[in-house]
């Protein structure tokens, strides 16, 4: 009888790996993104500050928490534990989550601003509430790929 050696079939990239693998491929952009919403909103007057605070909150917090994330990852210092890919997850669901709750709360307040804002300042809130729904996009589809990643370990 031949003995089987089965080997988990996840693993979680270092280094260069990151930037090939299909969920860690995703880091850049919702960088990229987040930091559009960020820019865009600071660049207006944040009125009325609760909703737009909560904006800025998601942008800043995804912006870093998604660096650090990706130099984690590329430094190797998940060691290729399951914890990291369940920790992976989690994060990414709750970076959907708070994303899609800010682009909602950012169109609602683009919509009731539309006629009392210059037209550049609306059009440059369309372009953060577009930006913050691609953002979202983007780490849903982080997070699906991040799961079922997770579930191979």
């Amino acid at each position: 009888m031949a003995a089987t050696t089965a080997q988990p079939g996840g693993s979680l990239p270092s280094g260069l790996g990151i930037c090939t693998t299909a969920p860690d491929i995703f880091y850049l952009p919702e960088m990229v993104f987040g930091g559009l919403v960020w820019i865009l909103v600071a660049s207006t007057h944040v009125d009325p500050p609760n909703p737009l605070g909560w904006v800025m909150f998601v942008s800043v917090f995804c912006f870093v928490m998604s660096f650090l994330w990706m130099a984690i990852f590329s430094a190797g210092g998940h060691k290729n534990s399951s914890g990291w890919a369940a920790a992976d997850v989690a994060y990414h669901g709750l970076a959907a989550f708070f994303y899609l709750s800010a682009g909602v709360a950012l169109a609602i307040v683009t919509l009731e601003k539309k006629n009392t804002n210059p037209f550049r300042i609306y059009q440059i809130d369309i372009a953060a509430v577009v930006f913050a729904f691609v953002a979202t996009l983007f780490y849903f589809i982080h997070v699906i790929l991040s799961a079922i990643r997770w579930k191979s370990f």
